[in-house]
């Protein structure tokens, strides 16, 4: 059921943190099944990177409880979300295999220290969408208020400094009736300056939310195409984009929003990243309140470098066998595009797991109310940081019967890098996101 938003903020002893994680989730199990809430033990002894990350998950034994599909959709409607349900009713064969529900994701004491001093400091820009100022890494709102703090919370969870992902496949499935894929290969780093263990505060680091390079690899038509972003929290990213073929380097101010990115047959919008990226301004955001919902979740298999491409992505969904599902607390996040402005999806609603303010989940409506499309985060534990991320993640178009999986390494024969330390590594530092190094990398 539905936490009411006006018992969680108004509380004087939950403003002292009583009864939270050091997150800010509730600690207390329920009768439903979702456990109470200790430090987490998310591996077993004995990994090290490169070693598959699903054979030292801890409950890596466990079997499915059930599973859901259209057979029996109605038992569990109650805890699905609206897009889960049409994924489940239109697309043939689809299932959720459900699990125990395991609290795995826990912070580092140092994000603790820095949420804690965060009540009372943290505060968002006049307008109510950019974070103003934090003490990072930690969460800026540990008791969110509105919907636009929410999803800050969800941007500034502690990620290490940065991510790295080599020779990443981003996918999206055949166009109805035919057998072509579109497998796009890249090298991509994302830098975040404000994730040092060492500490700051948001708006010392300029206000930046993240920088970003990727290049292509394959196919051969947009090989040697490469791009560096840099996020703000409160103006439109600075893309500039490097075409081979006219060996220059160009600013692309409208890249972003609901912008198609190239090379996805208009599938894959420039904010529909990692289930959601970008600027807040274009929506009013509402903070619908918490909800207990089946999400994906400790999904292990999403992040298994080792499976092969041809074996997990089939013609119309993710095999069943790569995807989790626990029940868990969850925040609802509500996006309603503004009086005056334009996107693509003029109402959004987003899924936050309350443990590791990842996102889970997002559905897209269409003018018409419609659900167009639905994305799925798949959160796992991350043994580097010590924290939770969703970086794998899929979008069903159910408009055009396609789909689009990003941030995973299947197929790729590469784990995901979480980079807690940036020590000497080039990818970590302002100066690999400049426009000349990205020319120089470029031209090489």
């Amino acid at each position: 059921m539905f936490t009411t938003i006006f018992a969680l903020v108004t509380s004087s002893v939950l403003a002292q943190g009583a009864g939270l994680t050091p997150a800010g989730a509730e600690q207390a199990g329920t009768v439903s099944g979702i456990p109470e809430w200790s430090a987490p033990q998310p591996m077993t002894p004995g990994w090290s990177y490169g070693e598959p990350r699903k054979n030292f998950f801890q409950y890596k034994s466990d079997a499915p409880l059930y599973t859901i599909d259209a057979s029996n959709i109605d038992k569990y409607a109650s805890q699905l979300n609206p897009g889960q349900i049409a994924l489940i009713k239109s697309i043939k064969g689809y299932s959720m295999p459900v699990y125990p529900s395991r609290r795995t994701c826990g912070v580092p004491e140092f994000v603790a220290e820095n949420t804690k001093k965060n009540i009372g400091f943290a505060k968002m820009s006049a307008d109510g969408t950019a974070l103003a100022d934090a003490y990072t890494p930690g969460i800026p709102f540990i008791e969110p208020k509105t919907g636009a703090e929410a999803m800050w919370n969800s941007k500034m969870r502690y990620r290490g400094v940065g991510v790295e992902l080599s020779r990443l496949i981003t996918s999206v499935s055949p166009r109805k009736g035919g057998s072509d894929w579109i497998k796009l290969t890249s090298d991509l780093y994302t830098y975040y300056p404000w994730g040092l263990k060492s500490g700051t505060k948001f708006a010392e680091t300029g206000g930046i939310e993240s920088m970003t390079y990727f290049g292509y690899v394959s196919p051969v038509a947009l090989a040697g195409q490469a791009a560096t972003y840099l996020n703000s929290a409160d103006k439109p990213p600075e893309v500039f984009y490097y075409f081979p073929g006219q060996r220059r380097t160009r600013r692309m101010p409208t890249y972003s929003y609901d912008a198609p990115q190239i090379g996805y047959e208009n599938q894959y919008n420039v904010d529909e990243s990692y289930t959601f990226s970008g600027l807040l301004d274009r929506f009013d955001w509402k903070l619908v309140g918490k909800k207990e919902l089946i999400v994906p979740y400790n999904a292990l298999g999403m992040y298994d470098f080792n499976s092969k491409h041809e074996d997990v992505m089939k013609s119309d969904f993710v095999a069943t066998s790569q995807r989790r599902y626990e029940l868990h607390r969850v925040w609802v996040v509500e996006a309603t595009v503004k009086q005056g402005m334009r996107h693509s999806a003029p109402k959004r609603n987003f899924y936050i797991d309350e443990d590791s303010w990842a996102l889970l989940g997002a559905i897209d409506y269409d003018t018409q109310g419609n659900i167009s499309k639905v994305r799925e985060g798949y959160v796992i534990p991350v043994y580097e940081t010590g924290t939770c991320d969703s970086l794998a993640f899929v979008q069903y178009n159910l408009s055009e019967g396609r789909y689009i999986v990003d941030g995973s390494p299947i197929g790729s024969g590469k784990d995901v890098k979480w980079i807690v330390d940036a020590g000497g590594n080039p990818h970590m530092k302002p100066g690999f996101y400049t426009t000349e190094n990205l020319r120089a990398m470029s031209e090489r």
